[in-house]
């Protein structure tokens, strides 16, 4: 039996990252587990969750919209209220907010295209679960690769995430449109994280770099801390 934490990977109909996310999680010393959007529970043990990046159901509606509401969200939501550590890359990212896990909404690219190329972030909370193998300022070297990216709230909102240190991450330049260049977030508890950027495409040098790794480490740790409360 694997003495690595088990990370469950949720797939959904149109997810196309949820492989690259188990084989980097696999690299950072997790047991991925590939769940399916119709699934009522998550694997008994798990530690964590990871939502992938892709066009679950197709993008229809809002992006999302439709996954939300997907059996397998019941279980996250649940394993979420009990201080489960949960990271949701792009779509998940999406799905996250869609599901009010997150706050916030994704909209469509400012310049109405598609990005798809290596960008820096500013990491400005290394305190989180997600992010305590990084410091403070650290930039990042992550890919994105979307067309809906624009992370919105209210200004007001905006001005309380900060003060809450639930801005994780920001964007070195605009990207895409987002409110404050916000590119990646986290719930009030602190064990809920949403970003744009894809940290399962930068775990190794070979891809141009291995930043996502801190992200994808620091999840691991966490999952290992944590059990799964029975249902």
């Amino acid at each position: 039996m694997s003495s690595r934490p088990v990370v469950a990977v949720v797939t959904f109909p149109g997810s196309n990252d949820d492989r690259d996310a188990a084989w980097a999680l696999g690299a950072v010393g997790a047991e991925p587990a590939l769940v399916w959007h119709e699934e009522p529970e998550l694997p008994a043990g798990t530690g964590a969750v990871v939502l992938p990046g892709g066009f679950s159901y197709g993008d229809y509606l809002r992006t999302g919209a439709i996954a939300s509401l997907a059996p397998a969200m019941t279980a996250v939501r649940r394993f979420a209220a009990s201080g489960g550590p949960v990271l949701g890359i792009c779509n998940g990212f999406q799905i996250l907010c869609e599901a009010r896990l997150l706050p916030g909404v994704l909209r469509p690219n400012r310049q109405l295209e598609f990005v798809c190329r290596d960008i820096r972030v500013r990491v400005e909370n290394a305190e989180t679960l997600f992010t305590r193998r990084c410091s403070a300022d650290q930039e990042l070297v992550i890919p994105v690769k979307h067309g809906e990216g624009a992370w919105y709230a209210d200004e007001a909102i905006l001005v309380q995430l900060v003060a809450r240190g639930q801005v994780v991450l920001r964007y070195g330049e605009d990207v895409n449109g987002s409110l404050g260049s916000v590119a990646g977030v986290i719930n009030e508890a602190g064990n809920v994280m949403g970003l744009m950027p894809h940290p399962e495409h930068a775990v190794d040098p070979l891809l141009g770099s291995a930043d996502g790794g801190l992200l994808l480490a620091a999840l691991v740790d966490a999952a290992a801390a944590h059990t799964l409360v029975p249902a």
